[in-house]
Parts: structure tokens; C-alpha cells; sequence
């Protein structure tokens, strides 16, 4: 009876979701509730637990939504600048559609977007790019869902902090063995690119291919070194602005006069970017920042320093390039309010709710009951939770949240690596965001296309196949490989 009062939380929360009728917030407060009401009446919470578990879950949920707001900041300062130029005559000149153009916009260009600001703003940029490549319609909107395909690095790796703290580990020991899994993640993600590049009129030869796949094993050794020697923050958006550099003198041969159009008009993004490595390549500046000032009020959670913060530089960087342009800040600050309430309430409802069922016992009581019921067999359900949380709340911080005190609760009762599980849990359940209702309906809203959600789940539907046959291949080898 008590592990089904525990389960009753999620199970309600995904049925919100999944009954297509209220948000991700609505289900999030409701979920948050009923994780309060079974915790107090059922498990016998104190109110000295609640008073040490839900201040832990606002001090959590605050470092995640600092990014957001300040990635939203960042984005919609961007965006004013644009519309600037764009006034003065500076519109983006055409490109012509290549294989390797294709390629460096797909994996390079809007993961990097996504790895800097996150919440889908990667997929808006990829569809702007893919246009002026003149791809269109649903090759596109398929094309474009690859914006999300390191989202264990979006937002700066922020479901992957929420993720890891909530299992007990760094967010580097997550980011490094989340990054081994998507090594073979991608080899599933390039053999459909390049289906869906041919399906787009872009055949891509042989040779090509062979170029696509060193540059793609390049990108994914680079993100792992990211993980095993920086922070998480930077391990995916450091990757792919280094090779968009690279690939961009490769294939353009750019004169002076190209290579300083190019600067200016990715200004914001190479200072974020330099800014950002800086503070954490640079022993005596980050040695200098890291504590100044910080704040740790819990001993299982990261320390907030404000000066090293991501959300410091998006935000300066941010005010710098609305005053150059002479755009209102004003209005850039009401935009982002306007924008990022809503994410960052999701993520509080949702971050406080893990925190209650670790603290209370209720991930302990159904972890025990799955152990008791399959046995170690329990765990190969863990691809299907993470996939399935990720799909219906589109965010890696709000489906880690919400899923991982139980997986890594499980993996600690049936005995297997609680930290491998983990990575299942944050790898397959980022990546799933990327066929979220929240991003297939934001695609066909930004191309104006008169077409139901359907018409892409019926084309894009092998996208989820890679991370769950990844997951569930990793659980089967934690289960059943030879112990060492």
C-alpha cells in the first residue's frame, strides 16, 4: 500500500502530461503537492524534515533557474541586436546547400546553441540556418531536431548538475560516463542524418560520409576530454565552437575581411565562449573566482559562486551587446520575464519534489518494492522511465528530477553501479527531449506549417530509437557482464 501511495506522485504527474490537457507546470505544482501530502500523512515527515528538505530543493532549483533566466537574458539580447542590424541593412546572405554546410549546422551550429542558452533556442537557430540553406518543410524540421542531440551538455549542463547532485556524484563523474554513451548514441544519430539529408535532396557521397564520420568521432572525443579535464558547464559548448572555428577556415578558406565579418557577427557567442573557457581553463583566474564569494549552505549540493557562474558572464555579456546595438534593455528584461517564468517554476516544482522523495523515504520505498518484485531485472526499466520523462516534460533538469532519487534508489537496492545507472537515466532522458511535444509543436509553429504533430512523429520517430537500445544495452551489461 505505501509504495503505491509513493508511486501515486509520478504516476500523476505523467498522467497530466501525458493527457495532453495542462503544462508541465501544472503538473509539476500538482505533483508537488501530492509528494508534500503522502510524505507528511503516510511516511510521518517532521517538520524538521521538511524544513531541511525544502530549503535544499529552492537552493538546488535556484542554480538551475539562474542559468535560465540569464540564458534567456543572453538570447533575447541576441535577438535585439539582430533586429538592429537587420534595420541597418545587415541581413544574413544565403549559402549554398553542401554536405559539409549541412553537417557543421546539424552537429556543430545549433548543438552549440543549445549547449549555451538551452530550452530549445538551438532548434530555433538550426531552423533559421537550415532556411538559409534553402531546406525547408519537414527535411528541416527533421534536420533541426539534431540541435538537441548533446542536450547532456544544454542550458551549460544544467539537467546534468540537477542530475548528479541528486545521485550522489559530481556533475563531472555524470558528464564523463554520460559522454561515453553517447559515442554510441551518435553512430545511430549519423546513420539517420544521413537518411534524412538524402530524404532532403542533399545526397551525401561516400566520401563525405567518411568525412561526417571523423569529425563526428572528433567532436565526441573532444566533449569527453571536456568532461574528464573541465567543467561540465563548458564540456559541450567548448567542443563545438573550437570546430565550428576549425571547419569554417577548412572548408571557406576565409580572407581577413571574411574571418572578421564572421567575429562580429558571432561576437556574443565567442565572448561568451572565451569568457566561459577562461574562468575554467585558466588555473589562477578560476583558482580566484571559484571561491570568491561562494555560498554553500549544503554539503551534497555544488557551491553557488557568483562571479564564476555561468549565468554572471550571460548576463554581462548580454547588457554589453543590447548597449552596443543601442536596443531597449527594457524591453529585453520584460521579453525574458516573459519567456522564463515559466521554465523556471517548472524546474522549482519539480527539482523540491525530488528532494522530498529522497528525503522522506518514498524513492527508497518503491526502489525496494521494484528490487522485491524483478529483482536486478528491474532495472532494464530504467531506459523506458528515463525515455518517457523525457519526451513528456521536454527539460533534462525536470525529468532527472523527477526520476532520478528512484533509478539511482534501485540501482543501490538490486546492487548495481548506482552511477552508471545514473548516466542511463540522464543520457536517454535529455536526449528524448528532443521529440517532446514542447519542441515538435515549437518547430511547426516557427516554419508556419499547416501540418499536425503526427506528420513528424510518422518521419522522426527513429530519432528515439538510439538512446533507448543505448540505454538499454548498458543496463543489460551492468546486469549480466562478468564481474571484474
Amino acid at each position: 500500500m505505501n509504495t503505491a501511495l509513493a508511486l501515486a506522485p509520478l504516476l500523476l504527474v505523467l498522467g497530466l502530461l501525458a493527457s495532453g490537457r495542462v503544462g508541465a507546470l501544472v503538473a509539476g505544482s500538482a505533483g508537488l503537492a501530492a509528494t508534500l501530502v503522502v510524505s507528511v500523512v503516510v511516511f510521518g515527515t517532521t517538520g524538521a524534515l521538511l524544513a531541511r528538505e525544502i530549503p535544499a530543493g529552492l537552493w538546488l532549483s535556484w542554480q538551475v533557474i539562474a542559468i535560465i533566466a540569464a540564458g534567456m537574458f543572453f538570447h533575447r539580447c541576441t535577438l535585439a541586436r539582430d533586429a538592429a542590424r537587420r534595420a541597418g541593412g545587415g541581413e544574413a546572405a544565403e549559402a549554398t546547400a553542401t554536405p559539409r554546410r549541412l553537417w557543421s549546422v546539424c552537429f556543430l551550429l545549433a548543438p552549440f546553441a543549445e549547449a549555451v542558452t538551452g530550452f530549445g533556442v538551438g532548434y530555433i537557430i538550426a531552423l533559421a540556418a537550415l532556411r538559409r540553406l534553402g531546406v525547408g518543410g519537414l527535411p528541416a524540421l527533421l534536420l533541426g531536431l539534431y540541435s538537441q542531440s548533446l542536450v547532456p551538455w544544454g542550458a551549460l549542463a544544467t539537467g546534468t548538475t540537477v542530475g548528479a547532485t541528486l545521485a550522489g556524484l559530481t556533475p563531472n563523474q555524470l558528464g564523463l560516463a554520460s559522454a561515453l554513451l553517447q559515442i554510441p548514441i551518435h553512430v545511430f544519430y549519423l546513420l539517420l542524418y544521413w537518411r534524412f539529408a538524402r530524404e532532403a535532396g542533399i545526397a551525401v557521397p561516400t566520401a563525405q560520409k567518411l568525412d561526417d564520420a571523423a569529425w563526428t568521432t572528433l567532436l565526441l572525443l573532444l566533449i569527453w576530454l571536456a568532461n574528464r579535464y573541465t567543467d561540465v558547464e563548458i564540456a559541450g559548448a567548448a567542443p563545438t565552437a573550437a570546430l565550428m572555428a576549425l571547419r569554417f577556415w577548412r572548408d571557406e578558406r576565409p580572407d581577413l575581411a571574411r574571418i572578421g565579418a564572421a567575429l562580429r557577427t558571432n561576437a556574443p557567442y565567442v565572448a561568451l565562449t572565451l569568457a566561459l573557457c577562461l574562468t575554467r581553463l585558466v588555473p589562477p583566474l578560476r583558482d580566484f573566482l571559484k571561491p570568491l564569494w561562494a555560498l554553500k549552505p549544503y554539503d551534497n549540493q555544488p557551491a553557488f559562486a557568483p562571479l564564476y557562474a555561468p549565468g554572471f558572464w550571460l548576463v554581462s555579456i548580454g547588457i554589453v551587446v543590447v548597449l552596443t546595438a543601442r536596443a531597449p534593455l527594457g524591453r529585453a528584461l520584460a521579453e525574458t520575464a516573459k519567456g522564463a517564468w515559466r521554465s523556471c517554476a517548472v524546474t522549482l516544482a519539480f527539482v523540491v519534489m525530488a528532494e522530498l522523495y529522497v528525503g522522506s523515504g518514498m524513492a527508497q520505498q518503491i526502489a525496494e518494492a521494484l528490487r522485491a518484485a524483478a529483482g536486478k531485472g528491474a532495472a532494464a526499466g530504467v531506459p523506458l522511465f528515463a525515455a518517457v520523462g523525457g519526451f513528456l516534460t521536454g527539460g533534462g533538469s525536470a525529468a532527472n528530477a523527477m526520476l532520478m532519487p528512484m533509478v539511482t534508489a534501485l540501482a543501490r537496492a538490486i546492487e548495481v553501479d548506482p552511477a552508471w545507472i545514473a548516466a542511463v537515466q540522464n543520457s536517454v532522458c535529455t536526449n528524448l527531449t528532443m521529440l517532446s511535444p514542447i519542441r515538435v509543436s515549437m518547430g511547426l509553429a516557427i516554419l508556419a506549417l499547416p501540418l499536425p504533430d503526427s506528420a513528424l512523429y510518422r518521419r522522426a520517430w527513429p530519432l528515439a530509437l538510439p538512446p533507448i537500445l543505448v540505454g538499454v544495452a548498458a543496463v543489460a551489461l551492468l546486469l549480466y557482464a562478468p564481474a571484474s
